[in-house]
């Protein structure tokens, strides 16, 4: 059966052939065609990997402004590491102390009984520091709150400073935490009665108890001991940061940007345009080279789209938009880029793979006229394959007729 095969350019993985056309059946190349030479087939393992560009250096990027009002008497070096319970800044020389959360403080709390999230940052790290700072109301406690302080010191028992009244159908208990514990009263509210509120799962209430744990604080850090938190003097940050940029100085007016911080460990990051995302996905290993060419291994941590819309006439929002696509990539040994604040490297995508397969050079493949490919082997006969996988210049291929070691016809 006369196979015709056509001149095609086949491209795949790293490498690419120009075949040539067989239009006389005669098996032979034209005199001005590519140069051939014949080698064999190889059982081998293949990994297709994807070679982009992107850049090392420190993540979450993210500037520092003062709250409070007066002057800035403080301010850490640049590079300086910052954890949580050590002060970020000072203005008037009041710190501003790194806790960590996800809730910034909002609001003044000096009201006891207040229930939120960031009373629930305030409790978690107090805790965290190993301050005692009692139980939480459970969710679903009613909790019942004054409009301010009054006269009532914040470690004293006043009606109405942190009470609680338990859930619906649930018997009251002397913590006011149904059951669970906390040291709030139980004695009944005067008339007008105070607010309510309910905690809800990841709230915290601003109990006595943790009002006497902020005051022990507060002496801890120098602060004035008043059991009272200002939302100028806690910087809430994800984890440790690392002063990446000082803006400031000491005796400058705030509010005010201070300084810029980032993350403490390295990452890549690699900007993808969408449609060659391929099958990039978070936890795909990756070898990133770095500027020396040692390679450090790494993962996908997170894909990221950003959608950046166009501009029409006058600044009116319009037009389709543009999709791009950050990949993070993070290093399993963040200390191999130690000495390299930032830098561009290479990230090597690490693909599918196969395991003991035949292959041959691209440039082995005819196109056939009918469709599919064959190879052509030493004795000039062609031979029907089936094509796989395409990596580092090779291509998988099986058929009958074709083994380890059989010679074929390859464009050099």
């Amino acid at each position: 059966m006369h196979l015709g095969i056509v001149a095609v350019l086949l491209a795949g993985g790293t490498g690419a052939g120009l075949l040539w056309a067989d239009r006389g059946g005669t098996g032979s190349a034209p005199e001005s065609g590519p140069k051939v030479r014949q080698i064999a087939v190889v059982r081998t393992d293949l990994s297709g990997s994807r070679e982009m560009q992107g850049v090392l250096g420190y993540d979450s990027v993210r500037t520092i402004r003062s709250t409070g009002e007066g002057r800035v008497t403080w301010l850490p070096d640049r590079g300086a590491r910052i954890e949580r319970g050590q002060p970020l800044y000072r203005v008037d020389e009041r710190p501003a102390v790194v806790f960590y959360g996800s809730t910034p403080l909002y609001r003044r709390l000096d009201t006891p009984g207040s229930v939120g999230r960031d009373i629930r940052v305030v409790a978690d790290n107090l805790k965290a520091l190993g301050y005692d700072i009692g139980a939480q109301p459970a969710p679903g406690t009613v909790v019942r709150q004054q409009p301010s302080a009054g006269d009532t010191a914040p470690g004293t028992a006043g009606p109405g400073h942190g009470e609680t009244a338990p859930p619906a159908g649930a018997s009251p208990s002397p913590d006011g935490g149904a059951g669970r514990g906390t040291d709030a009263s139980q004695e009944a509210s005067p008339s007008p009665g105070p607010s309510r509120s309910t905690v809800k799962e990841g709230d915290g209430v601003l109990t006595r108890s943790l009002m006497s744990a902020i005051k022990r604080w507060q002496k801890a850090v120098g602060m004035e001991q008043t059991g009272i938190l200002e939302f100028s003097d806690v910087v809430v940050t994800k984890s440790a940061v690392r002063v990446s940029d000082v803006l400031a100085q000491p005796g400058d007016e705030a509010p005010g940007d201070l300084m810029t911080v980032t993350a403490t460990t390295k990452s890549v990051t690699v900007p993808v345009e969408s449609l060659d995302m391929g099958s990039i996905e978070s936890g795909q290993k990756v070898t990133v080279v770095l500027p020396d060419r040692t390679t450090v291994p790494g993962r996908v941590a997170a894909i990221s789209t950003i959608v950046q819309g166009q501009q029409g006439n006058q600044g009116e929002a319009g037009g389709t938009g543009q999709t791009k696509t950050n990949v993070t990539v993070s290093l399993d040994d963040p200390d191999s880029a130690r000495s390299i604040d930032s830098a561009p490297v290479e990230a090597r995508f690490q693909g599918e793979s196969k395991k003991n397969v035949l292959a041959v050079p691209v440039g082995a493949l005819l196109a056939l006229r009918e469709g599919g490919y064959a190879v052509r082997l030493s004795g000039g006969r062609l031979v029907p394959v089936d094509t796989g996988m395409f990596a580092q210049g090779l291509v998988e291929i099986s058929g009958r007729g074709v083994s380890e070691g059989t010679k074929v016809e390859t464009t050099a």
